[in-house]
């Protein structure tokens, strides 16, 4: 089963479940942080690192001695990463997406693959599995091809899950993700593929706020979703009075502690630091499993 936990902003604690699940997961796990931007599910999890390998997307390199300055790459892009001016092409390689089109359309075949570097893929391993993130170039636009990437590595892993594979071989069992905050075409990117998504929250009205553009967003992907509602206590009753009106179960409720905030900022996981909690997220796994089980049944029927 993979699961995606998202939020509709930053902030409300998404890694902080993430690693929490980790903690307590039973089972082979695979552990990828796809906030690509901003990657910090590693601090917690404190994984080896065994591989950094670029990820890189492919762009044209441009032959002037073969190029007739026809046009007809600059007519196809719709995003303008090629141009014509005068008697020179232009080519803005960080416009380009990738897609490989003009490399096609070139009549005198004036355009060859080339690369550009997106950022790093990171694999290493946990005590509590496998783990993969990727980590954004600086000055880099566009966070979703890395992120493809990312998730075609895992998909990679797991097409030898059983069998001996390097140092990054064995069974890698559920697949617990960590979204980029928000509703913008990462986090959708991040949890597309999951078989159910975890929306945490806070009890504020910038948390309300967020949270409904999350499950209006997400709710299209016609996948099982619930939320997690944490730092109970600091606000009011207002997400949990819209989870009941708009039919989205809560999987669970997390108190404000003190505690819980100090253990975050000391890189430790919460579950782990604060037994008492450590109940709330076994029953959150648990209800996770049942949507996806029920989920499951419903297509079968």
């Amino acid at each position: 089963m993979i699961f995606a936990v998202a939020s509709g902003k930053g902030g409300t604690g998404k890694t902080t479940v993430t690693a929490s699940l980790a903690a307590i997961w039973e089972g082979p796990l695979t552990l990828v942080d796809l906030d690509v931007e901003e990657p910090n599910l590693h601090l917690f999890l404190k994984p080896e690192m065994m591989r950094e390998t670029p990820a890189m997307l492919e762009v044209p390199v441009h032959d002037s001695a073969t190029c007739t300055l026809c046009g007809e790459c600059a007519m196809f892009c719709q995003y303008k990463a090629l141009a014509i001016m005068g008697k020179t092409m232009l080519f803005y390689p960080e416009m380009c997406h990738g897609c490989g089109g003009c490399l096609k359309i070139c009549p005198e075949g004036a355009l060859s693959p080339g690369g550009r570097e997106l950022g790093v893929i990171v694999e290493g391993q946990t005590e509590f599995g496998r783990f993969v993130m990727g980590r954004l170039r600086v000055g880099e636009a566009m966070s979703p091809p890395l992120m493809q990437q990312v998730k075609q590595r895992v998909k990679e892993q797991t097409s030898h899950a059983g069998k001996p594979s390097g140092v990054l071989g064995g069974v890698l069992g559920d697949v617990l993700i960590d979204a980029p905050p928000g509703v913008s075409c990462p986090a959708m990117h991040a949890v597309m593929d999951a078989d159910a998504i975890l929306l945490v929250t806070e009890p504020t009205p910038f948390g309300l706020y967020d949270f409904r553009l999350a499950v209006e967003a997400f709710s299209g992907l016609n996948k099982p979703m619930g939320a997690v509602i944490n730092r109970v206590g600091i606000g009011d009753q207002g997400v949990d009075d819209y989870c009941r009106d708009a039919g989205i179960p809560i999987w669970a409720h997390i108190p404000n502690s003190i505690l819980a905030a100090k253990a975050y900022s000391r890189g430790e996981i919460v579950a782990r630091e604060l037994p008492e909690l450590r109940g709330l997220f076994q029953e959150l796994k648990e209800r996770m499993r049942a949507a996806v089980s029920a989920s499951q049944e419903v297509g079968r029927a």
